[in-house]
């Protein structure tokens, strides 16, 4: 099926991994290949999954809480996409290994298995893939998934093909779920009900509250951004936002844009020319108001930068993007209407009034610029809800260990 699923739709990837850029990969690793995994074979190991840039970040309290307890385990960390496994590479390159995710296919997800030797397998959010669960089971392998989403949209397209997902949902081991509602769609896709805990999300635990980033005054100084005036960061911007913003900023406002998608930077550069590039070689003299931030890993210092915050994704129908790591900064922040991916997050911080969703980001923005003091009790009330509702790490971090043989 997979095979003939590839051939039918060659026509659209192959295009696509050419204009992206994507095809620039790691092969070997997709298909299997690499080197063994160091480590004494008597330690267990977990392998933990997360596809993508967002996945891998929400693991990083969950990573040092199972390397860092008793009894000693050895964290392998995995990651499908080149931007998840450049982030993962950064974050535990020193301490731990980490591996390209290949296709689930039999073979090349069992060279993988081979070279790792889990004990336990643990995937970040969903990535419940059939032959991944059946060559574990064949081996003895329980999986189980960490910080669990089932978004509706996803759901709807499980259960379209539920007669031949039911199986690998049902021989999942155990399922942390962030939410009940995400809880009663992986019962209902096959997941025994007794192996399904609500933990929470372990994004509330991710961000510090307390630490400031480093690299921010050193990001203004090499953009320009000018300290004394407003300065508005919109992260992880989709398609059509860009326009959006650009349109509806009032005079003097400075605007910092950092696109999602890596792919996506040059088409909102010609956006217009009054970009100011992270990228650029040499700081631009003239005095400018719009800045781009085209390079990974520097988001949370832009946000550091900034009087007030826009959520991305959640003005064009994506769904949203994470809007707890500004909140932990304390920073005034917006989100759109389309924020079905954290609206969990979303509903909890809103009831306590830490985030603004609007429709048209512009007048809530200024309301806030404006009000220094109405924007400064939203940081606040944010922080306030993202300390009551941390302890997900350590729920999963217990889900995963009670798998370990004793």
């Amino acid at each position: 099926m997979y095979g003939l699923a590839l051939l039918a739709s060659s026509p659209v990837w192959v295009v696509r991994l050419i204009r992206t850029g994507k095809w620039r990969t790691d092969w070997r690793g997709r298909l299997g290949y690499g080197e063994p995994v160091p480590g004494d074979a008597t330690t267990p190991t977990v392998l933990l999954h997360g596809v993508s840039l967002g996945e891998v970040n929400a693991t990083r309290t969950l990573v040092a809480a199972l390397g860092g307890g008793k009894p000693p385990v050895r964290v392998v960390v995995s990651a499908t996409t080149n931007t998840g496994f450049d982030r993962a590479q950064r974050l535990y390159g020193e301490a731990h290994t980490v591996v390209r995710f290949p296709f689930d296919f039999s073979g090349a997800v069992g060279r993988l298995l081979d070279r790792v030797r889990p004990t336990v397998v643990a995937l970040v959010e969903l990535e419940a893939w059939p032959n991944l669960i059946d060559a574990c089971r064949a081996r003895g392998i329980p999986v189980c998934v960490v910080n669990g989403r089932l978004s509706e949209r996803s759901f709807r397209r499980y259960r379209l093909f539920r007669p031949l997902v039911r199986g690998s949902f049902a021989k999942l081991a155990a399922v942390g779920a962030q939410t009940e509602e995400y809880a009663s769609r992986f019962a209902a896709l096959g997941t025994a009900p007794q192996a399904i805990l609500v933990t929470d999300t372990i994004k509330w635990d991710t961000a510090p509250l307390d630490e400031q980033p480093p690299g921010a005054a050193e990001l203004a100084r090499a953009l320009g951004i000018d300290r004394e005036r407003p300065l508005v960061v919109a992260g992880s911007t989709g398609p059509g936002e860009e326009r959006l913003l650009l349109r509806g900023r009032p005079p003097g406002v400075q605007l910092l844009v950092a696109p999602r998608k890596p792919e996506r930077f040059d088409k909102v550069a010609a956006l217009s020319e009054a970009w100011v590039r992270r990228s650029d070689p040499l700081p631009d003299p003239r005095e400018r108001d719009l800045f781009l931030l085209d390079t990974l890993g520097e988001l949370r210092s832009a946000y550091a930068l900034a009087d007030a915050v826009v959520v991305g994704r959640s003005f064009n129908g994506q769904g949203g993007s994470d809007p707890i790591e500004p909140v932990a900064l304390g920073k005034a922040t917006v989100i759109g209407p389309d924020h079905a991916n954290f609206a969990d997050v979303v509903a909890a911080l809103a009831g306590e009034g830490g985030i603004e969703v609007a429709r048209d980001p512009w007048p809530v923005l200024t309301a806030l610029l404006e009000d220094r003091e109405r924007a400064s009790s939203l940081g606040s009330r944010g922080r306030a809800v993202i300390r009551a509702r941390r302890g997900a790490t350590e729920r999963s971090a217990t889900i995963v260990r009670e798998l370990l043989p004793a």
